[in-house]
């Protein structure tokens, strides 16, 4: 599809509400595209050519030793190194690009349209990176627009690891965000992909991330959740392979009256593939969640292996999660799971705790650490593992 084509589209399209199904408990009032700026400073018409420089001054959450680093801002791209022979780029015509993420509703329709900044990760057949990749994604602009966009492919027998931040420079921040990832992972290959969003609290954030599976290969996603003030975030994966494996471990804390939602799929194309999807969440003052995942599994997808769970735990009354899961089995020869689990902190953990002397803050924040461990233990990468360890305990310990 055209960039006008899909802009055709965009502005034809209504915003979802709450009558759409998976809409239903986000509310989108108050919202409207158009009020917010592009970087040339118009509403939601096609852009020209991205800048050549684009600054990195958002704050990150990590430290890392990267053999590729990029910064992303309203006003363009900055790749700083890429390691040779692994194309570290920014974004342009692909071949791939849309064919995962096309222009289905109104959001990914406005990405499709006016997205100008983008990374192509492409890395050759049987390259293996000892470091990781990382691209820092910062938007700046007040009452501006970030419409991203990043295209992985994994060749057959490639093994690395993808870093992707998104963070604000200003914590007070108004701002709207459009992100779409499509990932190819191929044959044999083994993907470690990092997505990590800490946005300002007045931030609406929009994310669309979509990636195959092929035969043998494996995908390890962590996603983790901090920011913005309501929106929706898609995780999508296709098992499109014999054999192929993907796990998904996420970790999420809100307060205040931050809402996050998660949309997750784990789509099982073909025989003897496993998914994995583990999700836990804190809450805290007025915050609120949703989470609605679904395993499905075609017909010729005998022998799949599947697993879902999202846990919350809320710290005050007010406090609210809503946890769906579900299934669509076609085929007859499968093990599919899942779990889901709301609930507030249990008082007789917290009273064993403090009657060993810890006050109630620290035995709260004790109690929040054990909950999440079994997600950090899911972790490889120990920089990302205590990067999300150190922001949970940071925003715990905020008034």
């Amino acid at each position: 599809m055209t960039r006008a084509a899909a802009l055709e589209r965009y502005q034809a399209l209504p915003l979802p509400t709450t009558s759409d199904e998976h809409w239903r408990f986000t509310d989108l009032r108050g919202f409207d595209p158009e009020a917010f700026s592009t970087a040339d400073g118009e509403n939601g018409r096609v852009r020209g050519q991205t800048p050549d420089v684009a600054g990195g001054d958002a704050e990150s959450m990590l430290d890392i030793d990267a053999a590729g680093v990029a910064y992303a801002t309203e006003s363009g791209i900055e790749v700083v190194n890429a390691p040779e022979g692994v194309t570290f780029a920014p974004l342009g015509d692909h071949e791939r690009l849309g064919t995962l993420v096309g222009a289905e509703d109104k959001l990914t329709a406005h990405n499709a349209a006016v997205w100008q900044h983008g990374l192509l990760v492409h890395v050759p057949a049987g390259t293996e990176l000892e470091k990781p990749l990382y691209v820092r994604v910062g938007n700046s602009t007040p009452k501006g627009s970030l419409f991203w966009r990043l295209l992985v492919i994994a060749e057959e027998g490639s093994r690395f690891t993808l870093i992707e931040e998104s963070a604000s420079t200003d914590p007070e921040l108004e701002s709207y965000s459009n992100a779409v990832a499509e990932v190819f992972v191929e044959r044999g290959a083994k993907l470690e992909y990092v997505s990590i969003q800490n946005l300002s609290r007045n931030t609406w954030h929009f994310a669309t991330h979509r990636a195959r599976v092929a035969e043998d290969a494996e995908l390890d996603w962590v996603a983790g959740g901090f920011g913005s003030r309501k929106g929706k975030i898609t995780i999508e994966n296709r098992l499109a392979g014999r054999g192929a494996t993907s796990r998904v471990t996420g970790a999420y804390f809100a307060d205040g009256d931050q809402h996050l939602d998660y949309d997750t799929l784990q789509e099982h194309e073909a025989p003897n593939t496993t998914s994995d999807f583990a999700f836990k969440g804190v809450l805290r003052d007025k915050a609120t969640s949703v989470w609605r995942g679904m395993i499905k599994v075609d017909r010729d997808a005998q022998r799949t292996n599947a697993y879902q769970e999202n846990r919350n735990l809320l710290l005050s009354p007010a406090a609210h999660a809503d946890s769906i899961p579900g299934l669509e089995i076609l085929a007859n020869d499968v093990r599919c799971t899942h779990g889901a689990t709301v609930s507030q902190v249990n008082r007789d953990e917290l009273f064993y705790c403090m009657a060993r002397g810890l006050s109630r803050e620290e035995a709260q924040l004790l109690i929040v650490r054990g909950f999440y461990q079994e997600i950090f233990d899911r972790i490889e990468l120990e920089p990302v593992r205590d990067a999300l360890q150190s922001v949970l305990e940071a925003r715990l310990l905020a008034a």
